[in-house]
């Protein structure tokens, strides 16, 4: 049986928080030593999905500076993930609560930058919907042989 347990590492990103009326919250993971990343969002019941009441997740990413923080930050393009096909970075969008909500989403980031940010957004006046984000990194540089 080969070992995945030791071949990941797994960063929580953002704690399931409840967002609404223009509601967001981000943060950044450092990617170093690690050559590839899943992110997962996961979304709660919204209650009233629509064209105006819907939520996003963002991904961008950025280079280290030289300094071992990030650079400037763009938003990833499609060259840069997997099984979605981002639009102004946006790589999820829920807003249609009778097929989307209550869902576990998930892409792969392949872009070769060092710090990925996800950003969770509900740009438009809807109700509070709980969401949280992971992102579980993999093919580290420095891993138990097998």
């Amino acid at each position: 049986m080969k070992d995945l347990y030791n071949n990941l590492a797994f960063t929580k990103v953002l704690d399931p928080v409840s967002l609404a009326n223009g509601g967001s919250m981000e943060t950044v993971v450092d990617l170093a030593d690690f050559n590839s990343a899943v992110v997962i969002w996961h979304c709660g019941i919204s209650g009233a999905a629509n064209e105006s009441n819907y939520w996003t997740c963002t991904l961008q990413h950025a280079d280290d500076d030289g300094t071992g923080s990030a650079g400037d930050y763009a938003n990833v393009a499609a060259a840069d993930v997997l099984g979605v096909t981002p639009a102004s970075g946006v790589v999820f969008t829920m807003d249609d609560e009778s097929d989307e909500d209550s869902q576990i989403y998930s892409c792969g980031y392949v872009g070769g930058k060092r710090f990925l940010k996800v950003k969770l957004d509900e740009p438009g006046t809807g109700p509070a919907m709980l969401q949280s984000a992971m992102v579980i990194k993999g093919h580290g540089l420095d891993v138990p042989a097998i």
